[in-house]
């Protein structure tokens, strides 16, 4: 009687540790991605083509296959996010690369603010960098 207490509290602690090890990894999987800036460069007057990377923090290897459904530019490292640009994608040549035009209304310190799913994980992730338009 006392091994069968003992197995259903050893099973009871199990479960509980199971479900909170999965309801935290839930919640801090968009946590565990970091898109950085890999290149900026002026593209014609008024644009400038910026090419990121999505990583996997914890092993740091690239996002392939990632969904970027938010995109949006503006002047907010330099106190302006009132002033915003056109975002538009461009074709990317390397798995876990993601390519833009951006059209800005003037040169300066720019923000890229994006947000993607990634296959397998169910919240959003966010991320800025910020970039030199010329």
């Amino acid at each position: 009687m006392r091994l069968h207490i003992h197995a259903r509290a050893f099973t009871g602690a199990a479960i509980l540790a199971a479900a909170i090890f999965l309801a935290t990894y839930a919640l801090a999987a968009p946590n565990d991605y970091r898109f950085e800036l890999v290149q900026a460069q002026p593209a014609g007057p008024g644009k400038t083509a910026v090419t990121v990377r999505l990583v996997h923090v914890p092993d740091g290897k690239p996002v392939t296959g990632a969904v970027l459904f938010e995109t949006k530019t503006d002047m907010g490292p330099t106190g302006m996010a009132q002033m915003t640009g056109k975002v538009s994608p461009l074709p990317a040549d390397q798995p876990g690369i993601y390519r833009f035009q951006i059209e800005t209304g003037m040169a300066g310190k720019w923000a890229l603010n994006l947000g993607a799913k990634v296959q397998g994980e169910d919240g959003t992730v966010r991320g800025a960098v910020d970039y030199e338009a010329k």
